[in-house]
Order: structure tokens, then C-alpha cells, then sequence
């Protein structure tokens, strides 16, 4: 399967008028191409996009075309439709995140960059909003596996919503067998199924603590969704956030959200492989 990283937005740049650019950068996972085309803000629509797609040197169309940005997924969805390809939304395109930062380097050596304010990658996030009470189960904790363990203990199971890609694998990412990957596991109860739909049609991709008054623990979800999901100020589970955290740096970023309906361990309703890189 081909698969495309694309982002569509203004740039730091003015053309000759002074009237904002917009550029398309577009490259693959692995950065074996990349392409890159500016326009006037009056030429920015899905026609033109489309014909850019079209334009790239030496590539077939894709099958589907990868998305972070929100301003930039509607007019990229426009010209996928013009031209029958798939557009995923997905904050997991770090290839092109990778790209955008370079770029970002290389604007203020152009003759027409207006020296403003400008961060390549970052999305204005919303306050977090809490999750929906009748998705709340009977209650949740920090856990933690193995890396080795993971796929041994998932992969084969037959857990309904099962979200483990390959790029995320423990193995994939370098990490040794015996590194602790941190996690949090959440009992269901009658909820159980209903909690884990409901997740998988938010697409979760991190769950971060949050110290406050009260701590939080705030699930990152879709392109720039933001949910409460716990809130405490118990001492004893403030330091097992902590914990949590630090694992997280120690595992590359990787953890992972479990939701069952009890602790028993016999059945699984849903599990996650989540990082927030």
C-alpha cells in the first residue's frame, strides 16, 4: 500500500503583493521522495491540490494520504475525493513532522519570509472536556508489561478492538525486552464495550498525567481532541503517575490503554498501543 504524509497551510512567506503563501509538503514514511509547491492564499483550494498531487515527479497516486493538521484535512479530503484516494486523519505522520521542521529552518534564508512568529507542527490545542459519564466504568490504575511481553500477551487474543501497529511494535522501536512499558488499564465493568467504541471512534493517541489541583490524567485523541479521563489527588497515586511518566521517556514514548470488563484478566474489550512522538 502507498501511503502519503501531506500537510497543506500558510508559510511565514509573502509573495510579491504581500499577500500570504501556502506551501504542500508531501513525502512518505520513510522520506524516500518528497515534493513541495507554493501558492498564492487566493489559489489555495482542493482543485489546485489536486492537480499538485497529480504533478509529483516519478510517483504513482497513493492509496491513502496521511493528515495531522485540522486546517489542512477538509481541502485535502476535497482533491482525495477528485481523485479517488484515501485521506486518513492521523497525528502519527512523523516523517512529514520531521520535514516541516527542516523547512521551517531553511524559511528565514528565503527572500520573501516575513520574520513572524511561526512553529512549524504545533496545533492550538482546546482545554480538555471531561469524558461522557455514562462511558465511565468501575474504575482504572497505572499498570506496566514488559516490552517483550506485549505482543505475546495480545497479539493473539481474541480482544474485539485490537489497535497494535507495526510501527509501534516494542521491536520495531528498539526497545530491549526487559523495558518496562507503562500503561493504564480501566475495569469496565458494563461499560466495558461501550467505552472501548466509543475510543476507537476517537482515535486515541496518548495518555498524559497532568499535575494540577486536582492531577489529571488527559487521553489525546483524533487530530487535537483532549479528554479528562481521571482527575485525583490522592499522594500514593500521584506517585504512580509520576512513575508513569518516567517510564514513558525510558520506553520511547510507547504505552498503551487497556479497557476490560473486571480485573479478573480472563477477557480483554479493547487495548492500545499508544505514543506521543
Amino acid at each position: 500500500m502507498r501511503i502519503w504524509q501531506a500537510d497543506f497551510y500558510r508559510r511565514p512567506l509573502r509573495d510579491e503583493t504581500g499577500k500570504p503563501l501556502w506551501e504542500l509538503l508531501i513525502c512518505d514514511s520513510a522520506q524516500t521522495f518528497q515534493f513541495s509547491a507554493l501558492c498564492r492564499q487566493s489559489e489555495a483550494n482542493s482543485h489546485w491540490l489536486a492537480a499538485q498531487f497529480q504533478q509529483v515527479p516519478n510517483q504513482k497516486l497513493p492509496d491513502t494520504i496521511q493528515v495531522f493538521r485540522p486546517q489542512s484535512l477538509s481541502l485535502i479530503e476535497a482533491a482525495g475525493k477528485v481523485l479517488g484516494v484515501k485521506v486518513e486523519a492521523t497525528r502519527r505522520t512523523a516523517a512529514l513532522k520531521t520535514l516541516l521542521q527542516k523547512r521551517d529552518r531553511e524559511y528565514s534564508s528565503l527572500p520573501n519570509y516575513t520574520n513572524e512568529a511561526y512553529r512549524a507542527i504545533d496545533l492550538e490545542t482546546p482545554p480538555p472536556i471531561p469524558l461522557p459519564e455514562n462511558l465511565w466504568g468501575d474504575g482504572w490504575r497505572f499498570a506496566s508489561l514488559p516490552a517483550g511481553d506485549i505482543v505475546e500477551a495480545f497479539a493473539g487474543r481474541p480482544i474485539p478492538i485490537l489497535e497494535m501497529p507495526e510501527l509501534l511494535l516494542p521491536l520495531n522501536l528498539g526497545l530491549a525486552s526487559t523495558v518496562p512499558v507503562p500503561g493504564v488499564v480501566i475495569d469496565g465493568g458494563r461499560q466495558s464495550m461501550r467505552l472501548a467504541r466509543w475510543l476507537q471512534e476517537a482515535k486515541p493517541f496518548a495518555l498524559n498525567y497532568i499535575a494540577g489541583a486536582p492531577d489529571g490524567l488527559i487521553l489525546e485523541a483524533g487530530l487535537a481532541d483532549r479528554w479528562v479521563v481521571a482527575t485525583f489527588e490522592d499522594s500514593e497515586v500521584k506517585a504512580a503517575a509520576e512513575t508513569y511518566q518516567q517510564r514513558k521517556q525510558s520506553s520511547k514514548g510507547l504505552h498503551f490503554l487497556l479497557v476490560q470488563p473486571d480485573d479478573s484478566g480472563m477477557t480483554y474489550t479493547g487495548f492500545w498501543l499508544l505514543n506521543f512522538n
